[in-house]
């Protein structure tokens, strides 16, 4: 079984800080968009959906950490 990446499985605890700051900051809610974008892609192409490079799959998931992080702190900083 996959393992769930999304912010509210990530982050339960802030599931409605999450939520206000979709609404009123528009570089969270970008960075939230992108990195559920990347997230998607990481899972179709663990689900054997989309084929690609080992490699390239390792810059997703590490893509998608930073992006976590960036979100985390805005989450927990603002």
């Amino acid at each position: 079984m996959l393992e769930k990446h999304d912010l509210h499985h990530e982050f339960p605890e802030y599931h409605d800080r999450i939520h206000e700051l979709k609404g009123s900051n528009h570089h969270f809610a970008r960075l939230f968009e992108e990195y559920h974008d990347i997230n998607r892609e990481i899972l179709r192409i663990e689900e054997g959906v989309e084929n690609t490079t080992d490699e390239y799959l390792e810059e997703l998931k590490k893509k998608r950490l930073a992006h976590k992080d960036k979100l985390y702190e805005i989450i927990t900083n603002s």
